[in-house]
């Protein structure tokens, strides 16, 4: 059942993404987890705690956090799986925790002020998906920052949350959908996070390994179909470079995007003002232009038509067995 789940969700946010008026209405899935961290967050990290007992409050606020949201999630998809076309009602559902379209437009967005020359607005639009500093970057830095966000949103917007609906359902999504939003919100270092957010930057870490790595495979399959981007590069890239980044799991599909189109990923960045080192991926070229954020963008529409193509394989399968 899961995996034609997953196939109609894949299916319903590229055609439709998250209406708009529904964002107005009622609000989207993420927000309302973002809200249950922040109260989770007030309520078990106590300011003057030693790094032990944050680190216990962290794991105890994740815990409940993903009661909460994996138990209604259970009892909604058991609901909407009791009524005639409950399956493509409980897809429709599923399709919130995916952001296909909205990751291809958020780029697409900077690579068009690149474009026309308006690096301000580019900085401007880069700044909505990146955590890094902006205001100073050059358009190499934009452009390189907007494919780089492409390529691990890839696999943390859309191949993970797939996945987990694929092997859980929409139970698999949502959970995996909270731990991912915890991280992004107490996950990094800080003096308030730094041991209270670690239970959710490690569990973050460990569901997204499948996921990751299925991206970067994912980004080789779609060089081997474009012209103009290498899969033997992108391939080797991932292997030899993924593995420096810092993250466990960022480093696949940034390191095959990179490989893929001749680039020079990653570097050192700047983070509320501290410059923070960080591995290049990748031998090619580090002044990216935005012609290749626009080959990023076709690279990656190629691997999520791949990722649909092998959801559609493992559904009739499921509907065959």
């Amino acid at each position: 059942m899961a995996a034609p789940l997953a196939l109609l969700a894949l299916l319903t946010e590229l055609i439709v993404g998250y209406p708009e008026g529904l964002m107005k209405a009622i609000g989207h899935p993420v927000t309302w987890m973002g809200r249950l961290i922040g109260f989770l967050d007030k309520r078990f990290n106590r300011e003057g705690a030693d790094a032990e007992s944050r680190r216990r409050a962290g794991a105890m606020a994740l815990f409940f956090l993903l009661l909460i949201v994996g138990a209604i999630a259970f009892v909604v998809e058991t609901a909407l799986l009791l009524l005639p076309f409950g399956l493509i009602l409980a897809g429709i559902a599923c399709s919130a925790f995916i952001a296909q379209r909205s990751l291809y437009a958020h780029v697409a967005n900077v690579g068009e002020a690149l474009e026309s020359g308006n690096l301000a607005k580019a900085r401007e639009e880069v700044a909505h998906i990146v955590g890094r500093d902006t205001a100073d970057l050059d358009e190499a830095g934009v452009a390189r920052a907007a494919i780089e966000s492409l390529a691990e949103n890839f696999s943390d917007g859309v191949v993970s949350p797939v996945f987990w609906i694929g092997l859980v359902g929409m139970t698999g999504g949502a959970v995996y959908k909270a731990i991912n939003t915890a991280d992004s919100m107490i996950g990094h270092r800080s003096e308030r996070y730094e041991n209270f957010g670690k239970p959710a930057a490690q569990l973050d870490d460990l569901v997204n390994l499948p996921g990751a790595r299925l991206s970067g495979l994912l980004i080789v399959g779609a060089a081997a179909l474009s012209g103009g981007a290498s899969a033997g590069r992108a391939w080797h890239t991932m292997l030899g470079d993924a593995p420096k980044h810092a993250s466990p799991n960022a480093g696949y599909p940034e390191a095959a995007m990179a490989g893929a189109l001749g680039l020079a990923l990653g570097g050192p960045r700047r983070y509320a003002g501290n410059e923070t080192e960080g591995a290049w991926l990748g031998d090619g070229r580090r002044e990216a232009k935005a012609a290749d954020v626009q080959a990023a963008l076709n690279l990656y529409g190629r691997a999520d038509g791949l990722l649909i193509a092998l959801v559609i394989v493992l559904a009739a399968l499921t509907a065959i067995t």
